[in-house]
Formats: structure tokens, C-alpha cells, sequence
């Protein structure tokens, strides 16, 4: 997609961190969209600095929620990119993890993005982008974030399977972040190297979809060498990674 200006584009989750900061970015660009999250408030306050934004709230934890927003969409035509952010985080070492919180956090991350990858397809035109959010966390299993990585890991190899089945008739993308400032990451109590802000990684997000590659990951000082710690054997990943525990 090298312009953005009178794309038709559905962001899931809208409201807060990257997702937000993509809807202004993008808006500045002169993108038509559709923003949705699940808090109507936040929706509409995000709607007032993107002109001609329509708002439509949306828990991807509900799969009648989406069905009923891609029923309402599909009236109004075709869709240039469908992009999913949404996502819960709620770092916890394996023995302390809340049981009902860690199958919220599951229904979201893992079974929502199934669902946005089963039901969006059919709103987007010949060539539209789908793009599903994982991340970096699910390279590598990593103490303290046992529940969000596992899921992770599971959206990138989702996005892989997608890009072969939708293709040629779908761009597919995955968006892979490393650290991010939001208020997911602020529940963080370790310095997180390589921290960046909602907007530098918008820049890159659209920096990336603008391009051909499958994987946008950023930024890459960081992603690039847990890149090349997913590559190590085990003997070697391991052993640095119980570092960190």
C-alpha cells in the first residue's frame, strides 16, 4: 500500500498504545477510518482528532460482537486493510497466574485474532492487507510472561499459516514489537531495553505496510537479537535466557 489517503481501514483495537497512535497517524495521511475497541469513550475522544472516523465499538472476546460489526461494515463496501492490535497482558510467573484473568487474556489475544482471521477476509477488496498483531514476545519462552508469549507465539504462526492460504487475493502481515510504552507495558517492573513510544512504532508500522515484507518487527536493535537467540540450540538460548530468571 504506498499512499494511505482514501483507504478504507478497520483498526481493532483503537483506543490505546499503538493502535492509537496508528489511527492518528494513519488519519493524518488521509485514511478513511473505522475505530474499535470495546470503550465506547475512548473510541469517540479518538474520533474527534481523526476526521470522518467511524467509531464501532468491538469486543473481540464476544464473537457475536464482531459478527455484528462485519455485518454492519460489509453494507457499506469493500475494506483496503483490516488491522488487529487487540490484546491483554498480564505478566505473572507460571505458579501465580490467575486462572479466570489467564483465560481472558487467552479469549482475546489467541481466539479473537482467530476469529478476526475467519471473518475478515471477506470484507476486504482483491489485494487488502490483513494485518495481525504478535510480537517479539513470542520468539522466545521467557520467564514471567508465560500466558502473553504463549499466545503470541501462536498469532505469528497464525499470521504464517494466513499468508500462504490468503494468497495471492490478500496481502497478509504480521507485526511483531518489541517494547512498547503503553499501559500494557507499564505493568512491566524490569527496565525494558530498547523502549519506544506508540508513535515511533506507528511510524514503523506504516513504514512496513507500505513495503513487501511479510514481517514488520521493531525496533530492529532489539528484534534482530532475539532473532538470533531463537536461532541458537537450546544448549546455548537456555542458558543465557535462565539469566533472566
Amino acid at each position: 500500500m504506498k499512499s494511505f489517503a482514501g483507504k478504507r481501514i478497520w483498526i481493532i483495537g483503537a483506543s490505546a498504545g499503538i493502535g492509537h497512535a496508528l489511527a492518528r497517524a494513519l488519519s493524518n495521511e488521509g485514511a478513511k477510518l473505522v475505530l474499535s475497541a470495546r470503550n465506547l469513550a475512548d473510541l469517540d475522544e479518538l474520533a474527534g482528532v481523526c476526521p470522518g472516523a467511524e467509531v464501532l465499538p468491538v469486543d473481540v472476546a464476544a464473537p457475536e460482537s464482531l459478527e455484528q460489526a462485519i455485518t454492519q461494515l460489509s453494507a457499506a463496501g469493500k475494506l483496503d486493510a483490516v488491522i488487529c492490535t487487540a490484546a491483554l497482558y498480564d505478566p505473572a510467573r507460571i505458579a501465580d497466574l490467575d486462572r479466570a484473568r489467564t483465560q481472558k487474556l487467552v479469549q482475546v489475544n489467541l481466539l479473537g485474532m482467530f476469529e478476526v482471521a475467519r471473518l475478515c477476509p471477506p470484507l476486504l477488496r482483491d489485494g487488502g492487507q490483513l494485518v495481525l498483531f504478535g510480537s517479539v514476545a513470542g520468539y522466545f519462552g521467557l520467564p514471567g510472561g508465560q500466558a502473553y508469549s504463549a499466545t503470541k507465539a501462536a498469532v505469528n504462526n497464525l499470521a504464517e499459516s494466513l499468508r500462504l492460504e490468503l494468497a495471492p487475493r490478500l496481502d497478509v502481515r504480521l507485526v511483531c514489537p518489541g517494547f512498547v510504552r503503553t499501559r500494557l507495558t507499564a505493568k512491566n517492573t524490569f527496565k525494558m531495553p530498547a523502549l519506544i513510544e506508540p508513535e515511533d512504532a506507528a511510524r514503523q508500522v506504516m513504514r512496513g505496510l507500505r513495503g513487501r515484507a511479510f514481517e514488520i518487527h521493531f525496533p530492529k536493535r532489539f528484534t534482530l537479537a532475539v532473532k538470533l537467540l531463537r536461532l541458537l540450540p537450546y544448549s546455548l538460548s537456555l542458558r543465557w535466557a535462565s539469566r533472566l530468571n
